[in-house]
């Protein structure tokens, strides 16, 4: 399979490339010094160059994420929003419009992003992180309307938050409850290849549960 994860850079995206390497696939990983996601022109060249080398992709891995907020809804910063904006939703769906013709050409196509459980129910303090979540749900269901009747699907992970090896050895007291390794999240980006499409396109996978 054709593997494309944005954001790889960091430990989620080392996480979820080395998933999928480990089982023989084809990973493309880029990162913000490969491909300013920003910048639509770009992430178009970047879908043209895998659809002339591979004619397709079977998998998009949208990674890029960022968490910013205050102590009271009060407080809230709206540049936090410009930024969070950017950051969570533009990037979806300048990744979304360029590679969502190369999902409909794979025989077992899959969209994922990883949400958080802010999105539904958000606090005071986070109210430009939940709302940015929640727009990027929404606009992952609409590509997931989009792939209906093909062999592609687009998926919503939910998580608390992740954790790394590297977030446990520098707080080594810390429980991290409700958190999800990030290694469990690559495994569950690839346990949704082993379901139909039909039965994941448009649904949110709870983690945390």
């Amino acid at each position: 399979m054709i593997i494309l994860v944005t954001g790889a850079g960091g430990p989620t995206g080392e996480a979820v490339t080395g998933y999928f390497r480990k089982n023989g696939h084809t990973v493309i990983g880029v990162d913000k010094q490969d491909v300013d996601l920003l910048d639509r022109a770009a992430v178009n060249d970047l879908a043209g160059r895998i659809d002339r080398e591979h004619g397709r992709v079977d998998g998009v891995v949208h990674l890029v994420g960022g968490w910013r907020g205050g102590g009271s809804f009060a407080d809230t910063d709206l540049a936090d929003w410009d930024a969070l904006h950017d950051l969570l939703i533009r990037t979806l769906q300048h990744v979304s419009l360029a590679f969502e013709p190369l999902l409909r050409r794979s025989d077992n196509g899959r969209f994922v992003i990883v949400s958080a459980k802010a999105a539904q129910n958000p606090e005071a303090g986070g109210a430009a992180y939940a709302a940015a979540k929640a727009a990027s749900e929404a606009w992952t269901l609409s590509l997931a309307d989009a792939l209906r009747g093909t062999s592609s699907a687009a998926t919503i992970l939910v998580v608390k938050a992740l954790v790394n090896d590297a977030m446990r050895a520098a707080k080594p007291d810390a429980a991290f409850a409700g958190f999800t390794d990030v290694d469990d999240l690559a495994a569950a980006v690839g346990s949704l290849y082993d379901r139909p499409a039909q039965e994941i396109n448009g649904t949110r996978w709870d983690l945390t549960s």
